[in-house]
């Protein structure tokens, strides 16, 4: 069985920052999967579910209201392991190329006051939003991408080599 591109990913390797994790071809349109990357992956502890939670809201509704990036937006949400956000975008740019959007909505996030659709009405767990803790990842995240936006490593994905087999099979360890 093939493994998944966001497993072939070292993440004793990676640093936070934003990754090209993939890119489909749905019909004509190209389609890319970036790996928004708030946290250093079994190094620095996962962000609060609470917080994820709020950031999700904060920063969707931010990007979908932008009016140049809107309508490129199809996907914002969280990964399972907490440690950051999938954005998936219609056409295909380098990362680099997203780094002022997704600061500016990182920024936003100082100024909120509220978090928008948390309400029974609006969401699953309305009660599970941190909006305050939400504040602190987020300018953690944008002091940490204007500190390293000259580095190619917070672009730039470290790849995992598997072994192979003498059959040709890529070794997994798990």
């Amino acid at each position: 069985m093939d493994l998944i591109p966001s497993f072939s990913v070292d993440h004793t390797a990676i640093v936070p920052g934003i990754f090209i994790s993939r890119v489909d071809q749905i019909g004509k349109e190209l389609i890319t999967t970036y790996d928004i990357r708030v946290r250093k992956p079994n190094v620095e502890p996962a962000i609060d579910v609470g917080a994820m939670h709020s950031l999700e809201h904060l920063i969707a509704t931010y990007l979908r209201n932008d009016p140049v990036w809107k309508d490129e937006v199809i996907y914002w949400g969280p990964m399972g392991c907490l440690t950051g956000f999938y954005l998936i975008l219609k056409g295909n740019r380098p990362s680099k190329d997203i780094y002022d959007i997704l600061l500016a909505a990182f920024r936003s996030v100082e100024n909120a006051e509220e978090v928008p659709g948390a309400m029974a009405e609006n969401c699953g767990f309305y009660l599970m939003h941190n909006l305050g803790l939400a504040k602190y990842y987020a300018a953690g995240f944008v002091d940490y991408l204007t500190a390293n936006k000259d580095r190619p490593e917070i672009f730039e994905y470290p790849k995992t080599e598997r072994p192979v087999t003498d059959d040709g099979r890529n070794f997994f360890d798990s």
